[in-house]
């Protein structure tokens, strides 16, 4: 195993299983909200699990507060984001160790439109985003689990107020 040092934390190289491990917590993460499935998000978070979005919705001009707890984001993003046609694409996935556990960071490529709309070929209301994704896992005797989870926005395309049909 190889450790280098950062100027902010230092970071260790992980083995193959490890890292495969890792990188499914993105694409579990993307399916959970494509499915509305709330068990998958139960599964993979940690009780005291931060998410943090604001980075992403400052940037395209809606608000949007930071989650703290399971049992608040859990009902929270699957009541924002499960009603709606989404598909969530997930790639350059990459995982690190850190001192007390991993960062896991990913692309995620956001299609979202307004519930029963998705497959309407005239309907053009939606919200498109490119996010880069990121989240701080720590291990525990369950198997890995996200402690914080944090989304900017590269770019976006459409409407923003798709994001909030479900909850407005």
């Amino acid at each position: 195993m190889t450790t280098t040092s950062t100027s902010t934390s230092t970071t260790t190289a992980l083995p193959f299983e490890t890292e495969w491990e890792l990188g499914r917590l993105p694409l579990l993460w993307a399916r959970a909200l494509d499915t509305a499935d709330a068990t998958v998000l139960e599964g993979l978070l940690t009780d005291d699990v931060v998410v943090d979005m604001t980075p992403a919705t400052s940037k395209i001009g809606l608000e949007f507060p930071v989650l703290e707890g399971r049992d608040t984001v859990i009902p929270t993003m699957i009541g924002a984001v499960g009603p709606l046609d989404t598909m969530h694409a997930v790639s350059n996935v990459t995982a690190r160790g850190l001192g007390d556990g991993y960062l896991v960071e990913a692309y995620a490529l956001a299609q979202h439109h307004l519930p029963g709309e998705g497959p309407d070929v005239t309907a053009t209301r939606h919200a498109m985003m490119g996010n880069t994704w990121s989240f701080l896992v720590r291990a525990t005797p369950s198997g890995p689990r996200v402690a914080r989870f944090t989304m900017d926005c590269r770019w976006m395309e459409g409407d923003p107020t798709v994001l909030l049909a479900a909850i407005s």
